[in-house]
């Protein structure tokens, strides 16, 4: 018996990277490439960047407008209250820091967290999902300062979401400079419609799974290098680079190897990324702030001759590196 074995015309061709493909659609966020614009429910995020904060932003992507005064309180407090971890889950991330990597304890300890969750219908699911913007602010500072071999700071709920994750993961009071760059950081990336960790959550939910479950998979793939981890390798970049006089000679040499240069190209954006010039202009401040502008001329140095070379745009992991 014989069968055909030619069967490639009964085959789609893969689309790689799902580019094109429609797989569901928002009204949370818009994002036009040819133009470099990015919208939060109607909001410009240049309006948003320069003008709110992390909370207000918060509110837009639940309410679909800006917020009144007690709605923004009440934002406030809820997210403050959440900051509080059980104490079971706080021995979770004890038992685990220095035994996987921080990802990966941040990943368990968003299951762990479910356990302390009722299942509710889907129209209930908002104040769960809004606990965990807290609870995950609280588990990485505590997974830091416990990897450096630092005692924990427990949340302070009066204060700001920004002011008190940079007051539990320095131990310090933080600079007005500093609450407002990580205001805007959270701010910006916010939502950016279907990238890879919110199709992984949105496959997850999509099952029927619980919320935690599909953060669970989102954390997951976010602590990929090619998603979480990119702008983790572009600072790799700007610390190898050293100095802006060395940039010219690294850049050359990269695109002679066609070595990946991360912090650059988009599959979306044609033109810059809405969101680096708000972050390169922070970035300036904070190393202005810190002494440190060796590394913002560095960095500035490596965008300039990369765009020297070839036509590609700065995306949001480039400054965002050295800004955290």
């Amino acid at each position: 018996m014989s069968l055909p074995k030619d069967n490639k015309d009964s085959i789609p061709e893969p689309t790689k990277g799902l580019e094109g493909v429609v797989a569901a659609d928002t009204n949370l966020s818009s994002v036009n490439g040819e133009k470099g614009i990015l919208r939060y429910c109607g909001f410009n995020i240049d309006d948003l960047a320069l003008d709110t904060t992390f909370e207000e932003t918060i509110c837009i992507l639940y309410d679909y407008e800006l917020p009144s005064e007690d709605r923004l309180k009440e934002m406030t407090k809820n997210i403050g209250e959440a900051r509080v971890l059980p104490d079971e889950v706080v021995e979770v991330i004890t038992k685990l820091v220095g035994k996987t990597s921080p990802m990966s304890t941040l990943r368990t300890v968003v299951s762990a967290l479910g356990h302390y969750e009722k299942n509710v219908p889907l129209s209930e699911l908002a104040p769960k999902a809004l606990r965990l913007v807290g609870q995950i602010a609280t588990a990485v500072a505590m997974i830091h300062r416990l990897r450096e071999g630092l005692p924990i700071i427990k949340a302070d709920p009066e204060r700001g979401h920004a002011e008190d994750f940079l007051r539990m993961l320095h131990g310090n009071e933080p600079s007005k400079i500093q609450i407002n760059a990580l205001n805007l950081y959270l701010i910006l990336l916010a939502d950016h419609g279907f990238n890879a960790s919110t199709f992984s959550a949105r496959v997850t939910a999509g099952t029927l799974a619980n919320l935690h479950s599909a953060i669970t998979s989102a954390v997951g793939t976010l602590s990929g290098p090619l998603h979480g981890g990119a702008n983790e390798k572009a600072m790799d970049m700007i610390l190898e680079v050293g100095k802006p006089e060395n940039a010219s000679k690294y850049i050359e040499n990269a695109f002679n190897n066609k070595q990946k240069i991360m912090g650059f190209g988009h599959r979306v954006y044609k033109v810059d990324d809405a969101r680096r010039i708000h972050l390169k202009n922070m970035t300036e401040l904070v190393c202005k702030e810190n002494g440190n502008m060796e590394i913002y001329r560095t960095a500035e140095e490596i965008e300039k001759e990369v765009r020297k070379r070839k036509s590609i745009i700065t995306n949001v992991d480039f400054y965002s590196a050295p800004l955290l």
